[in-house]
């Protein structure tokens, strides 16, 4: 379930656990509030998870340098 609402709704969710609680609230009918839990917490680790990745991949494309145009006398 919680894969199915990040792919329909993958602007709605974010890093903040109580927030996703409440989107899910919007967009689903979960019974429990233990199950209701659970899907918001692997939704946030999962937006967080994706976040940290892209930072890393920011990071490292700032890091490594442009290549340099060798002169050949």
């Amino acid at each position: 379930m919680a894969n199915e609402l990040l792919e329909r709704y993958p602007d709605k969710f974010t890093s903040d656990f109580n927030e996703n609680k409440e989107t899910i609230k919007n967009f689903a009918v979960v019974r429990s509030k233990e199950l209701r839990n659970k899907i918001a917490g692997y939704i946030t680790s999962n937006v967080n998870r994706n976040l940290a990745q892209q930072n890393a991949s920011l990071s490292y494309s700032e890091e490594t340098p442009e290549p340099r145009e060798e002169i050949i006398e």
